[in-house]
C-alpha cells in the first residue's frame, strides 16, 4: 500500500532484476522460454514492490507483437489464477482498462522434474505512467478528473458482480485450476466464487461479517494505536447493531487506487493487480476506494471527495456509507500484509509521520 502496484509500470519504477534470487530468476527465465522460445529478449525489468509476487517487465527485440509483456511469479497458483480470472472477467462485463491475460499455470508444468511450487501469469504490458508518483503533482481540476475515474470505475465493478456470500473471492476450489479455460473463456467469470481463505470469514450474515473484518484490522494495528483501540472496537460493536442482515454482494476490490494504476495526463490507461479480490456490500468498497484516492494524496480531500462520488453516481446510486465502513476502511489501510504500517502521500510519509497520519483518520471518524 506504499508504492506502484505489484504489476508494470513506466520505465520509471523498474530496476535491473539481477539482484533476484537465484530461484525467482530461474523461474522468470523459465517461463520466458516456456511461452516465448523463439523471440529475442532485449531487457527485463523488476518492478521493486510487493511482497508476496515478483514482477518482471520483459521486452523483446524483434518488431512483433506483443512488444512487452509482464511476467508474474508467486508461490500460490490459484491466487494468480484468480487474478487472471477477475480480470478477464472484467474487461469482458466493463469497458475499464485492465491488462490482458496471456498465459499462465502451474510452475511444475514448465519443469516436471523439480520440486518447484507456486505458479506463474503473463499479461500484455499496458502504456502509461505510474499514477501514484504523478498524482499528487497534478492540478486540482486534473486531480478531480481522476478521482471521478476511480468513482465510475468501482460503480462498473459494482454493477457487473454479484455474489452469494460475503468473503474472499477465488477461483473455484474443485480441484486443479483449469488454466486452458481461464485463458480462452471470453468471460471466465463463472468461475468465481465466495471461499475460506486465511483469516477471512465467509458467512451470509453481512453484520457478522464486518464486524469480523473491521475487528481483525483494528487488532492488526500496532503498538503506536494501543490508546485508540479501545474506542474503535466500542465503535465497531455499536456500528454493526444497525447494518442490514442481507445487503447485495458485489466486488470489493480492496486496493483500487492510483498506486495501481498507469495513466497518461488526466487518462486512466489500465487499472492494475486485481489481487486477493473479495465479496461484500457496495458501501464498504465506497468507503475504502474514497479513503485511498481522496485521503491518502493531499491534505484538503472534499472536492476529491465529490468528484468521486459523482463519479460513481453516473453509473449507479451512490448506496450508505455508515462511519463503521470507513472506520474499517481506515484500519485495513493502515497495515500491509506483513504487519508494517503503510506509508501514505507522495513522497510517501515514513515513521512516526505514517502513523500519524493513520490515526489522524481514525480521530476524525471517532469524533
Amino acid at each position: 500500500m506504499s508504492g506502484p502496484s505489484d504489476d508494470a509500470s513506466d520505465d520509471s519504477d523498474a530496476s535491473d532484476d539481477s539482484d533476484a534470487s537465484d530461484e525467482e530468476f530461474d523461474a522468470i527465465s523459465a517461463v520466458i522460454a516456456r511461452e516465448f522460445p523463439t523471440r529475442p529478449v532485449t531487457d527485463r525489468s523488476s518492478v521493486a514492490t510487493g511482497n508476496r509476487k515478483r514482477t518482471v517487465v520483459v521486452r523483446f527485440g524483434d518488431g512483433s507483437d506483443p512488444p512487452a509483456v509482464v511476467v508474474q511469479t508467486g508461490p500460490n497458483e490459484r491466487a494468480l489464477a484468480t487474478e487472471a480470472t477477475l480480470t478477464r472477467a472484467i474487461a469482458a462485463r466493463t469497458d475499464l482498462p485492465v491488462a490482458q491475460a496471456l498465459a499462465g499455470g502451474p510452475l511444475s508444468s514448465i519443469d516436471e522434474t523439480s520440486e518447484t511450487s507456486g505458479g506463474y501469469l503473463v499479461t500484455e504490458r499496458q502504456s502509461g505512467t505510474d499514477l501514484h508518483e504523478q498524482f499528487a503533482t497534478l492540478d486540482a481540476s486534473s486531480q478531480q478528473t481522476l478521482a471521478q475515474t476511480f468513482g465510475r470505475a468501482l460503480a462498473c465493478l459494482h454493477e457487473a458482480f454479484r455474489f452469494d456470500a460475503y468473503g474472499s473471492v477465488g477461483v473455484e476450489r474443485d480441484g486443479a485450476v483449469d488454466w486452458h479455460r481461464l485463458l480462452t473463456d471470453s468471460d471466465p467469470g463463472s468461475m468465481l466464487a465466495v471461499e475460506a481463505v486465511d483469516h477471512v470469514v465467509v458467512t451470509t450474515d453481512w453484520p457478522t461479517w464486518v464486524q469480523s473484518y473491521a475487528s481483525a484490522g483494528v487488532d492488526r494495528l500496532p503498538p503506536a494505536f494501543d490508546d485508540l483501540r479501545p474506542r474503535l472496537r466500542t465503535m465497531v460493536d455499536a456500528g454493526v447493531a444497525s447494518l442490514p442482515s442481507s445487503p447485495v454482494s458485489t466486488l470489493y476490490p480492496w486496493d483500487l487506487r492510483p498506486g495501481n494504476a498507469l495513466a497518461e495526463g488526466e487518462t486512466v490507461t489500465a487499472l492494475l493487480d486485481w489481487g486477493e479480490p473479495l465479496a461484500a456490500a457496495p458501501g464498504l468498497g465506497v468507503a475504502k476506494v474514497e479513503h485511498l484516492v481522496c485521503d491518502w494524496y493531499v491534505t484538503d480531500a472534499g472536492p476529491l471527495r465529490r468528484a468521486f462520488r459523482a463519479g460513481y453516481a453516473d453509473v449507479r446510486p451512490l448506496p450508505p456509507v455508515p462511519d463503521v465502513y470507513r472506520l474499517a476502511a481506515v484500519v485495513a489501510s493502515a497495515v500491509d500484509g506483513e504487519g508494517v504500517v503503510t506509508r501514505p502521500r507522495y513522497p510517501e510519509r515514513t515513521g512516526e509521520a505514517a502513523v500519524a497520519f493513520h490515526r489522524e483518520r481514525l480521530a476524525a471518524i471517532l469524533d
